[in-house]
């Protein structure tokens, strides 16, 4: 039964993130919130464990919620829930598009996407940005200084410098470590 709902999880979220793996956070948090098969803290570490490592967001997400979740097959499974609405939807479009490539009502149909998927993105990072620097509780908002300071440095640094992607990743994870974040 949990292999079913894992696939139907994913699915659901495949389905409906529109715009690659950030668009999938919003789901992600969603999805934590009604299973309880990882917290929010779980999709903040993924996001950094997903930027770092090679692949797709959506795709490490859903693979490591469902080795969380029931192992390696639920990994699988997970896996399977995510990209199956896109196979099936890229294949309907393929054969869509090269009937109606010339026409307007696609061509609108697809720039009106662009906003709800810059919407879904930006609603992921508004929780990251949540997640990353606050802790909410019943008694109230508290700020995680070392955190903002981390983060604003960090901000103060990629716009000065110009380096590979790598060595930011690299400079907050040995933060992480030797403070403890």
């Amino acid at each position: 039964m949990i292999l079913l709902q894992l696939f139907f999880e994913f699915f659901k979220i495949g389905l409906f993130s529109i715009g690659g793996g950030l668009a999938t956070l919003p789901f992600l948090y969603d999805a934590a919130d009604k299973t309880g098969w990882f917290t929010h803290a779980d999709v903040t570490n993924l996001i950094a464990i997903s930027e770092s490592t090679p692949g797709p967001i959506g795709i490490n997400a859903a693979t490591y919620v469902g080795f969380l979740t029931d192992g390696l097959i639920g990994a699988i499974v997970a896996t399977l829930g995510l990209m199956t609405p896109a196979i099936i939807i890229i294949l309907i479009i393929s054969r869509v598009l090269e009937k109606f490539q010339k026409s307007s009502l696609v061509q609108n149909l697809f720039y009106g996407l662009r906003p709800a998927s810059t919407a879904l993105i930006a609603s992921a990072g508004v929780l990251v940005i949540q997640n990353a620097f606050f802790v909410i509780s019943a008694s109230g908002i508290s700020v995680q200084i070392p955190h903002l300071i981390l983060g604003v440095a960090l901000l103060i640094i990629v716009n000065k410098v110009n380096l590979h992607p790598a060595f930011y990743i690299l400079i907050a994870a040995v933060a992480g470590i030797v403070f403890k974040l």
